[in-house]
């Protein structure tokens, strides 16, 4: 007889691994071995893997926001010998996700290390994923800018947010170890590609998604033992993690789970039916890049011939105007000249001296209208003036 665990038995570990559960707890908790949990936790998360490959394909999600998730594999240090150990599967592992902000489903994801072979890894998946131009917002790491424009062109709406701290007095009567503390001072929105909206750009989505994942998944827990001894068990916990949320969990501002939101499902998944179409799922070959349509813009917008995107008006410009012609500035009188009084002794006064002409205000000029002024034609003479009569 084969050594299979019954489907209700298997159904009450996965119960457990997928509430944030660690191992050896779900042991205690089930009366399984600890091996035979991991090995069934590694079978159930390749084939969600498999699963999400056939099932996320041809979005038309209009907001993306991607982020990177940090944890623990093998052992808890940053710095590891690669002579001695396999260092892209040792220390320091960190989870790359996107997800649509609309409907809330995990678009892709990624585990791997925090440089730019991840980054590229998981901009491909989603641009492998969509069928539609996103605008794209991430955090201020830069390893993001090359994989954006070598997949979706420097067209793409793509704007950062970057968070400032600062550190700050703690609060009254704490221990010397939170006696400052950091905090965000403010956040500056900068656009990398193309026109975004900074109205929608944020990654409030993407961050809370990874605070649902470190509380319903034990690997990814700070300051703990349950983290991944194995980076393969690792990705598959990853799997099992975004699966389950896509499929089976309803979001608690939403009434449908987020892959009803995306339109890839109709109904709400039980756990036994993922369980079941996680193990039956056959291996299949990847999504493949697709053209991707531009969305009408909000607004007025005019279509650009041959398919290529949209000419929309952006907010704070203004109309121009016709240019009126300067007008001269006003001038001052010129003061009047006290003349003497006559002398008594009879004599006339002298006549008074004419005012000054005016002299011809000037203006702004116009180098355009500026012609030069004609002048009368002027005899010369080779032998001089003639004399006077």
């Amino acid at each position: 007889m084969a050594n299979v665990l019954p489907a209700e038995r298997r159904l009450e570990v996965l119960a457990a691994l997928v509430n944030g559960t660690s191992i050896r707890a779900a042991s205690r908790m089930t009366g399984v071995h600890q091996d035979t949990i991991g090995r069934f936790g590694q079978a159930i998360g390749e084939g969600c893997a498999r699963l999400h490959d056939r099932m996320v394909r041809d979005l038309t999600s209009p907001l993306v926001d991607l982020d990177e998730m940090h944890s623990w594999v093998s052992r808890r240090q940053v710095h590891v010998d690669p002579a001695k150990h396999d260092a892209a599967t040792s220390g320091e592992t960190w989870t790359w996700a996107a997800i649509c902000r609309t409907s809330k489903l995990i678009i892709a994801w990624h585990v791997g290390k925090r440089d730019q072979e991840s980054a590229d890894a998981l901009v491909e998946d989603v641009r492998a994923r969509l069928a539609v131009m996103p605008q794209i917002t991430t955090d201020g790491l830069g390893l993001y800018a090359q994989p954006i424009a070598a997949n979706f062109g420097r067209a793409v709406p793509y704007m950062q947010t970057v968070k400032n701290f600062s550190s700050r007095p703690g609060k009254p009567g704490t221990s010397e170890k939170f006696a400052v503390e950091r905090g965000v001072d403010f956040i500056q929105k900068r656009a990398i590609f193309g026109t975004p909206d900074p109205a929608k750009a944020t990654n409030f989505a993407i961050e809370r998604s990874n605070l649902t994942a470190r509380q319903w998944n034990a690997r990814l827990r700070r300051r703990t033992l349950a983290f991944s001894k194995k980076l393969s068990r690792h990705r598959a916990a990853i799997a099992l993690h975004y699966t389950y949320t896509n499929l089976c969990h309803i979001p608690r501002n939403m009434r449908i789970t987020p892959a009803m939101a995306a339109g890839i499902t109709d109904t709400v998944w039980t756990l036994e039916e993922l369980m079941v179409a996680a193990l039956e799922e056959p291996a299949g070959e990847k999504p493949e890049p697709q053209p991707l349509a531009i969305p009408k813009p909000e607004g007025p917008a005019r279509e650009l011939p041959g398919g290529r995107g949209w000419l929309r008006v952006l907010p704070g410009g203004s109309a121009p105007t016709a240019p009126s012609a300067p007008q001269p500035p006003p001038v001052a009188a010129a003061p009047a000249i006290p003349q003497p009084e006559p002398a008594a002794t009879g004599q006339a006064a002298a006549p008074a001296q004419p005012p000054a002409p005016d002299r011809e205000p000037v203006g702004q000029l116009d180098l355009l209208s500026w012609r030069p002024r004609p002048r009368e034609p002027v005899q010369l003479s080779l032998f001089g003036d003639p004399p006077e009569q």
